[in-house]
């Protein structure tokens, strides 16, 4: 699974045009709670940089990947620091199934323009996860990864760190925020192409915003001679971005655009002398606001969590979620009822129960277990139909099974598997616990709806008509 080393000419990075721009000098804010420190939020700087490419997965694997347009290296940093307090082990929190930190490296991974992916921790929880998920992983000092440390200060010693473990300068550097569960691969290749395509020096992921933003003169944290046309009277609250004497309609209001705090993107010679994320010109890239949220505190977990079976199935654009590769997963553990059957049973006059599969389903699991995949048929029922099946493909099973979770949990210790490297295959209420401990969790096209919901895949087969033969061609191809 190691990506492809390339020689790089050095000569072809080390811009650092605009660095003493009008943003040079501005301090970065302090990086509260797992690396969530924004900077300049809103700024409306620069011009939009339009839209970018599609994105297109690069080869997998930690490390390093071939190297796209003439030779840059784009390197995306994703801080995720161990201690944070609003939400005790943040960056590992799943969403949709995910640790937050893995979302963050899909989306990364996703982007045809990274080459390659680090994840910066002081956790070694955290650095398991990443590595499962396929990031590169460079360890954290403590000096910077305390409550005061920031972004920027993680960003800087990982690229030192990834220069020095590679011998290769880095051309462009991203900062992508864990704490943002919806940013997608579009999100990402947009900010990359700003800076390598477009000839920005920086660049942050943006959203429309049409709130009228207002501060009070009661809190003392707040700075009212700042707000240009306040009036000078009466106290009490007023308007930031607006005059609160006169309410123009939304559509003669200029546009405002909302820092998302996902993801940012830098030419790295020029980061490196500014010392911060906004200098030079700074492109908005323009997000779908319905996907902006940022995990600060339990009831954004909580919001993120609820959020995840409307955002997870498709893209930003409607696209197919990502499906899942043979790089991203060693194992396959599968439901039987439901998902290798109808879901239907006959019963013949002696009580005999009988139920059909699907030839394509035992082709699919047959390629699975050629290509050294661990495998398990893992069911609720204790009947021996599910045994001779199990024998028929040559897997092993565990059936009569009360808590399935469990059960699985317990199989990967076992097998030495990481529970985030699973891909599971359910179709029904009783499977949603296995679901929340793997990284793959997926349902049948006939599942029930709060498992698709849950699941973060979804085939276009139902059980018993050949789902599992879908799933092995989403891992090893249409030809298998």
């Amino acid at each position: 699974m190691a990506r492809t080393e390339t020689a790089r000419d050095t000569g072809t990075g080390g811009r650092a045009t605009g660095a003493g721009g009008p943003d040079a000098g501005r301090p970065a804010g302090p990086d509260a709670g797992g690396d969530a420190g924004r900077g300049d939020a809103g700024r409306p700087a620069g011009a939009d940089a339009g839209s970018p490419d599609a994105a297109a997965a690069p080869a997998a694997g930690p490390g390093v990947s071939v190297v796209p347009d003439g030779g840059r290296r784009v390197l995306a940093v994703i801080p995720a620091r161990g201690g944070s307090k609003g939400v005790p082990a943040k960056n590992l929190a799943e969403v949709g199934g995910r640790p937050l930190v893995a979302r963050a490296v899909a989306a990364c991974r996703g982007a045809g323009l990274v080459t390659d992916v680090a994840v910066s921790t002081d956790d070694q929880a955290i650095a398991a996860a990443a590595r499962a998920a396929g990031a590169e992983v460079v360890e954290r000092p403590a000096d910077i990864a305390g409550d005061l440390a920031t972004s920027e200060a993680a960003v800087l010693h990982a690229m030192d760190t990834h220069e020095a473990r590679h011998g290769r300068t880095v051309d462009v550097v991203l900062l992508v925020q864990c704490t943002s569960p919806f940013l997608t691969a579009e999100d990402v290749q947009g900010v990359c192409a700003a800076v390598v395509r477009n000839g920005a020096d920086s660049a942050l992921t943006v959203a429309p915003f049409h709130g009228f933003v207002w501060r009070d003169d009661a809190d003392p944290e707040q700075a009212p001679e700042q707000a240009p046309g306040r009036s000078a009277a009466p106290a009490g609250g007023y308007g930031v971005n607006h005059d609160k004497s006169f309410r123009p309609r939304r559509q003669d209001r200029p546009q405002d655009l909302l820092e998302t705090g996902a993801a940012y993107a830098m030419d790295a010679a020029g980061f490196r002398k500014a010392g911060h994320r906004f200098f030079g010109r700074t492109d908005l890239v323009r997000t779908d606001p319905a996907r902006v949220l940022e995990v600060d505190d339990p009831h954004d977990l909580a919001r993120a969590r609820a959020l995840a079976p409307l955002l997870d199935d498709a893209g930003a654009d409607g696209a197919p979620a990502p499906r899942p590769r043979r790089e991203d997963i060693d194992a396959v553990v599968l439901d039987f009822d439901g998902t290798q059957t109808d879901d239907r049973v006959l019963v013949d006059s002696e009580g005999r129960e009988f139920v059909a599969v699907h030839r394509g389903d035992g082709l699919g699991i047959a390629a699975l277990r050629r290509d050294e995949l661990k495998l398990l048929i893992l069911s609720a029922e204790q009947n021996p139909v599910v045994a001779a099946r199990a024998r028929k493909l040559r897997i092993p099973v565990l059936h009569g099974v009360d808590r399935k979770d469990l059960a699985l949990k317990q199989w990967c210790e076992e097998q030495g598997i990481a529970p985030e490297r699973v891909l599971y295959v359910g179709n029904d209420v009783n499977d949603l616990p296995c679901f929340g401990l793997v990284g793959w969790p997926v349902a049948v096209g006939s599942a029930h709806d709060v498992v698709r919901g849950a699941a973060r895949a979804v085939t276009a087969a139902p059980g018993g008509a050949g789902a599992i033969r879908e799933i092995a061609s989403w891992i090893l191809g249409p030809s298998l």
